[in-house]
């Protein structure tokens, strides 16, 4: 840890003390850069008394609870996998711009009942100080549930975080950014498990083909097709192109887009007033 800079070391020592008078942690756990950084912080200053819950429902692949797993397993971590099915949820049915909200309100009542069951009593999720500069709903629930945000208290910022985790030895430092399967639909699409299946059919057979940062956008029956502005001329390439339709048709998509001006995170909250 010796090459990060004094302001970094200094915001992972406020990290650490912030947990530290929590006393006992219940972290929200994705498997993601952010959540991954922050139980293995919980994990080295709370010991037992820091756990990681996990939600799963039909917008989460299996890979991603896959990795979730392993990263607990490895690090002898106390891993609560809970089921969850938001699509019950009208509000996150509907798919309003409000849909993230009905979300996490629902995650964290459940993650609050897992750390109940076990004593534990501090829920905690990953958000950091670039989420604030988004539309992010799932922020109110985050409040209304009195939820702890350890990141934003010491102010990290991804770059932050990814750079501590690879001083860390984390797997996740260089993982890709990624969102829940429903922040692929377009604001007023309902939400569905068929949808969601072919969307995660989709941007799997693309990760199989090295396209690890992209996105699968739904609009009505069109397939709307993120990855970096880098790696368009690849995935514009004759043999890949047609590939990637046929197989998109396959899956249920009528017509198949590839995005010009490339991946980036919250595309849908572009078309927000």
């Amino acid at each position: 840890m010796d090459h990060l800079s004094k302001e970094l070391r200094e915001k992972l020592d406020v990290l650490k003390e912030y947990i530290k008078n929590l006393g006992s942690l219940a972290v929200g756990y994705s498997g993601g850069v952010d959540s991954t950084f922050l139980l293995a912080v919980a994990h080295e200053v709370l010991g037992d008394r820091a756990i990681a819950v996990t939600t799963v429902d039909a917008a989460i692949p299996e890979r991603e609870l896959n990795e979730a797993k392993a990263f607990c397993a490895e690090h002898g971590i106390c891993h609560i996998i809970r089921e969850v099915d938001p699509l019950q949820i009208e509000g996150y049915r509907k798919n309003g711009p409000d849909r993230c909200y009905f979300c996490k309100h629902g995650v964290f009542s459940e993650i609050k009942r897992a750390a109940d069951e076990n004593g534990i009593e501090y829920l905690a999720e990953g958000s950091n100080m670039d989420d604030l500069g988004d539309y992010r709903p799932g922020l109110r629930a985050v409040e209304e549930l009195a939820v702890k945000s350890p990141l934003r208290e010491a102010s990290l910022y991804k770059a932050d975080i990814r750079e501590i985790s690879r001083a860390m030895g984390l797997p996740t430092w260089s993982k890709p950014a990624y969102a829940c399967l429903a922040s692929r639909f377009v604001y007023g699409e309902e939400i569905t498990a068929e949808k969601l299946k072919m969307i995660d059919q989709a941007e799997q057979f693309l990760i199989e083909r090295g396209f690890l940062q992209e996105r699968v956008r739904l609009h009505g029956n069109i397939a709307r097709i993120e990855v970096p502005a880098k790696d368009i001329p690849l995935l514009a390439g004759e043999e890949l192109r047609e590939e990637v339709y046929k197989r998109f048709k396959e899956i249920g998509f009528m017509y198949v887009t590839l995005d010009m001006r490339g991946y980036r995170t919250g595309s849908m909250n572009e078309t927000l007033p």
